[in-house]
């Protein structure tokens, strides 16, 4: 079954965010990861309010583990790091 990234987060400076949106397609391409939704138009219905919504579509939960867990990858998330809130889970597909 396909593995989702599933990341709700809110940027705090822009201009530093750029250097995580620069490094993490890097980390996604070994895995041909397909983004599904990033940023775009939401309505919040229930919850903490985040300002961007990101969806990402591995062809399994392992390959979205293996990729959140590579060295490119967690280069990537330093660079978020107090530049930006984020959750971030991965779940399996339903069949």
């Amino acid at each position: 079954m396909k593995g989702y990234w599933i990341a709700h987060v809110t940027v705090h400076d822009i201009e530093q965010y750029k250097n995580y949106t620069d490094l993490a397609p890097k980390a996604f391409a070994p895995y041909k990861a397909k983004i599904l939704a990033r940023g775009g138009r939401y309505q919040q219905l229930e919850g903490e309010e985040r300002h961007r919504h990101v969806i990402i579509e591995f062809s399994s939960f392992d390959d979205a583990l293996n990729c959140y867990n590579s060295d490119i990858y967690q280069q990537a998330a330093m660079q978020r790091q107090g530049v930006a809130t984020a959750e971030v889970v991965i779940v399996e597909g339903a069949e």
